[in-house]
């Protein structure tokens, strides 16, 4: 099974209530600076750009983490283990999306992991800009890199 969450950036109005949502569960409290997604607005505002972790297959992040503090779970999600975590940061500088921050309280990285399997922001999204997509993939099969993890979002 491999699950992610679909941007319809046509639907995005910028609100911002998926930060909050996201923002709340994380550190109980309302601020989008501390979402695991970032909502870019583009040209003069024109049109919203939300960005969350593209759950990659071939997720960098798991690659260059010298504790091996980054693993996938039983449900594909990409997650990091917070006991493994040493801060270094070198899994947000190499994210090729920018979807990996550092805690400012324990400095340790945090990321979307789908809420295990129920994203709030998704939830809370009032227009449907995001969509909880869960595929069944073929045994032995896995999605190309390419259609999942996206440099230029």
């Amino acid at each position: 099974m491999k699950s992610f969450i679909h941007i319809h950036f046509d639907k995005c109005t910028g609100c911002g209530i998926c930060q909050l949502a996201c923002s709340f569960d994380l550190f109980k409290g309302y601020n989008p600076r501390l979402a695991r997604l970032v909502i870019e607005n583009k040209t003069e505002n024109l049109y919203h750009l939300p960005r969350v972790c593209n759950q990659c297959e071939n997720a960098y992040c798991m690659t260059v983490c010298p504790v091996e503090a980054i693993h996938r779970n039983d449900e594909g999600i990409v997650c990091i283990d917070q006991d493994r975590c040493i801060g270094c940061g070198t899994c947000v500088r190499y994210c090729p999306i920018g979807m990996i921050f550092l805690n400012p309280e324990t400095r340790k990285a945090y990321k979307c992991e789908l809420c295990q399997g129920d994203p709030l922001c998704v939830a809370a999204c009032p227009t449907g800009a995001l969509e909880l997509v869960r595929k069944e993939l073929p045994r032995g099969e896995s999605f190309p890199a390419k259609e999942i993890c996206k440099e230029d979002v």
